[in-house]
């Protein structure tokens, strides 16, 4: 029988005194509670991990700041100015927002950060990732004390939650950090849900399944199956499961319908936008490129085994230039899955011990199981099962995500162990073998893939710290079982200490994780980048012109800047793109490189009708324009030399309205395959996918000038004498809507990829909104 933790209902009145020296008192004193001393630990040594990060020492890197901090920026500026995020025209010349989930739109931390700064600043965004790891991770120690597990389990649980694994290592895809994060929340709230047939809590598993659907990423997609998988085991494996079932009734309707009318309709608009993306889904070939090679198993062990921490260059890890031919695409980071020496020791324990297949453990040792084959994706039949049958898992590359889950679920197991241990100490030889053991398992086959491919002196030092590590967290366990029933205090202290130890070095800052905040310094608001600088001291934006610009080839972190310095950009960072836009301009993922630049049929070269239509003025690359631009006819004129590279100006772009008198119908699906436009001036005549009728007689010119321009709104004045067609050189969406003088008009297509309203004689109003919502609720009602 194993022994349960007395779980106390509220705590002693000492236990609620303020302060930071009543917290250390309460620590020392012999009464502290057990549970909220594993809680003063848990902070204490996520603190000290997360230090260099929360020092400003470091900070995340990659898509954390040239990805999601730029967007987290625009959503914060938008809402200090009391503009909309639901669009911006500051990357891809307009992008719907709403339906991104790189938004962060929906994302319930950094809609507060936005709401609370103006101007998150990188420090701002490292906090609240980190805060919502530790959230999750004091969660599942939450979650831990409702199961009557151990104390110390749920601080072992935590630890490896928050701070190993992926959690650790791909910190900066911060969305799938969130999703993670609120899975054992939610495990929490839906387990009291079930056992106390609470609606309260069903509704509150709702919420924080809402906050997880609408991450809209793998995390989430596989985290919810997870909680669908727990919500059928607790009711099958009850001792009455009809009884159980309709006790689970209630609370499972109210969770489901609050995460349903909190997540449908942003979860419908990222449906609509894949529709209309360039990657409405992934066959499987693409998706399985992402799988988790078996070698990467070796980081369970030895988490710098490959060299994930260092450079590209030194990294030969699989995929690698190292490594022969995998056909993966992967990030060196990916696949590292260290979650601490001591959780996996437990396991170990656990495993040997049969521990791993008793009830309260063995839905999470399928589900592990089930995530293992997943991430391994085509190294096993299974995946190709898994792709065919789960919904939703074609809509996502990268199998390789569930190394998360995996992180997650091998936490959660190593707390049962430890929770098992505390009752059922193990033999210090035992334990001592065991540790053995997985060094051997681990050092022969790394040993020999470093000899195999010539990188032994690259893995002296992983193994070294691995031997360490691994004979640290034995000797603390062997230490610490006799004293867990006389002095548990201290002896999970010790062990919670190694552990902190062990992942504050080999899943501290990398990398992959870390890189000085002075290497980001293009990203702050008020930064002194020259060439930021100059683009905004050129950039024009008055009743006629709307400059757009372009940065290419400038470097990784480049890309996104356009939405933190409110410059409308033709390009940008995402691997979500409007397919029109895409194949008109040319548009790829990304564009820090200076080979990343495509160009397309239709736009050919910077010197090129639609880069005119565009409104492209000015172009930052990092190289000379003409090393990008094969095919360049006649300079562009250099206007700057910076220390980023260099800035050109396209004289010939045109402004953001034209007022034409004349309409021609085209082929505009020909036209983007060919690039052979009409010989007309595009300045008096408009392209329209279809002309009612030709124009009779010549009509006289007209006029047209910005009165208002806002994320979702613009208002335009048109003046002509015979009337005309408005054009607006803003991206054509069908969400977006036209009125003329209050009442709806017609959004016509024009030019491939702009918006034209037909204005009669006369002085009007053309305002050009965006509604989303009606589009969406529209297409429901058809």
């Amino acid at each position: 029988m194993v022994p349960r933790t007395r779980r106390p209902h509220t705590l002693p009145a000492h236990l609620r005194a303020p302060g930071v020296a009543g917290l250390v008192s309460h620590l020392a004193a012999a009464t502290v509670q057990p549970w909220a001393f594993s809680f003063a630990i848990f902070l204490l040594a996520s603190l000290i991990i997360d230090w260099p990060w929360l020092s400003g020492r470091v900070t995340i890197p990659w898509d954390a700041k040239a990805q999601f901090l730029p967007q987290i920026q625009f959503l914060a500026q938008s809402l200090a100015r009391g503009d909309s995020q639901a669009w911006t025209p500051f990357v891809f010349s307009g992008h719907p927002q709403i339906a991104d989930p790189q938004s962060m739109i929906f994302s319930p931390p950094f809609l507060a950060l936005a709401l609370m700064d103006g101007a998150p600043s990188l420090w701002a965004q490292d906090a609240t990732v980190l805060a919502c790891a530790v959230l999750g991770g004091a969660a599942l120690m939450l979650w831990c004390r409702d199961q009557r597990w151990h104390w110390a389990a749920g601080l072992i649980a935590a630890l490896a939650f928050s701070h190993g694994a992926s959690m650790a290592w791909r910190i900066q895809h911060i969305g799938q950090v969130l999703s993670l994060a609120y899975l054992p929340m939610a495990m929490l709230c839906l387990d009291r849900a079930l056992s106390r047939a609470s609606i309260r809590y069903g509704f509150a598993t709702g919420i924080i399944v809402a906050a997880m659907v609408l991450g809209r990423d793998q995390v989430a997609l596989l985290g919810l199956y997870v909680l669908a998988g727990l919500a059928a085991w607790r009711v099958l494996s009850s001792a009455e499961p009809g009884r159980a079932l309709r006790r689970s009734v209630l609370p499972l309707i109210a969770g489901g319908a609050c995460a349903g009318l909190l997540a449908a309709l942003p979860v419908l608009l990222t449906a609509l936008l894949a529709h209309q993306s360039n990657r409405p889904s992934i066959d499987y070939v693409s998706a399985a490129r992402g799988s988790l090679h078996p070698a990467l198993l070796l980081t369970l062990v030895v988490p710098d085994v490959f060299a994930a921490s260092g450079r590209m260059e030194d990294y030969w890890g699989p995929p690698s230039f190292a490594w022969p031919d995998t056909g993966l695409f992967l990030a060196q980071n990916m696949g590292v899955l260290y979650m601490g020496a001591l959780p996996l020791v437990l396991l170990l324990i656990a495993a040997i011990r049969g521990w791993i297949l008793a009830r309260e453990a063995r839905f999470f040792m399928g589900a592990a199981a089930v995530a293992l084959v997943y991430a391994l994706g085509w190294y096993t039949p299974l995946f190709r099962v898994l792709y065919a049958l789960l919904p939703g898992v074609d809509l996502y590359r990268r199998p390789a995500d569930a190394a998360f889950l995996l992180g997650a679920l091998g936490a959660t197991l190593s707390g049962y162990s430890m929770h098992r241990l505390c009752g059922a100490p193990v033999a210090s030889r035992q334990t001592a073998r065991i540790a053995a053991a997985i060094l051997v398992v681990a050092f022969l086959p790394a040993i020999g893939l470093a000899l195999w491919l010539g990188h032994v002196p690259l893995i002296r030092l992983p193994l070294a710290a691995a031997l360490i590590s691994f004979a640290a967290a034995a000797s603390a366990l062997i230490w610490a079982m006799p004293r867990l029933a006389s002095r548990p205090r201290l002896a999970v202290a010790a062990l919670a200490g190694v552990l902190t130890l062990d992942l504050a070095y080999n899943n501290g800052p990398s990398s992959a994780t870390a890189q000085p905040p002075e290497r980001y310094d293009l990203l702050r608001p008020n930064t002194h980048n020259a060439t930021i600088a100059i683009l905004k001291s050129k950039v024009v934006a008055d009743e006629k012109r709307r400059d757009r610009i372009e940065l290419a080839g400038l470097g990784f972190d480049w890309p996104n800047a356009s939405l933190t310095h409110g410059l409308e950009n033709t390009l940008g960072y995402n691997p979500i793109r409007l397919a029109l836009y895409s194949q008109a301009v040319g548009a790829e993922d990304h564009v820090g490189l200076p080979d990343q630049r495509k160009f397309s049929a239709l736009f050919p070269s910077y010197r090129s009708t639609l880069a005119n239509l565009l409104g492209l003025r000015f172009i930052a690359t990092g190289v000379p324009i003409e090393t990008i631009d094969k095919h360049l006819t006649g300079d562009l004129p250099l206007i700057a030399r910076t220390p980023d590279g260099y800035i050109y100006e396209n004289p010939d772009a045109l402004p953001r309205v034209l007022f034409t008198t004349a309409a021609r119908a085209a082929d505009f699906t020909r036209l983007i395959a060919d690039g052979a436009w009409p010989d007309v001036d595009l300045r008096s005549t408009v392209l329209l996918e279809r002309v009612a009728q030709a124009n009779a007689a010549p009509k006289r010119p007209g006029t047209a000038r910005i009165l208002s321009y806002r994320n979702t709104e613009v208002l335009v004045e048109t003046d002509s004498p015979d009337g005309g067609i408005l054009v607006l050189n803003d991206l054509w969406h069908p969400w977006w809507f036209a009125e003329v003088d209050g009442r709806p008009a017609e959004m016509l297509r024009a030019n491939v990829l702009f918006r034209a309203v037909v204005v009669p004689p006369a002085r009007h109003t053309v305002r050009f909104t965006f509604r989303p919502v009606a589009a969406a609720l529209g297409l429901i009602g058809q």
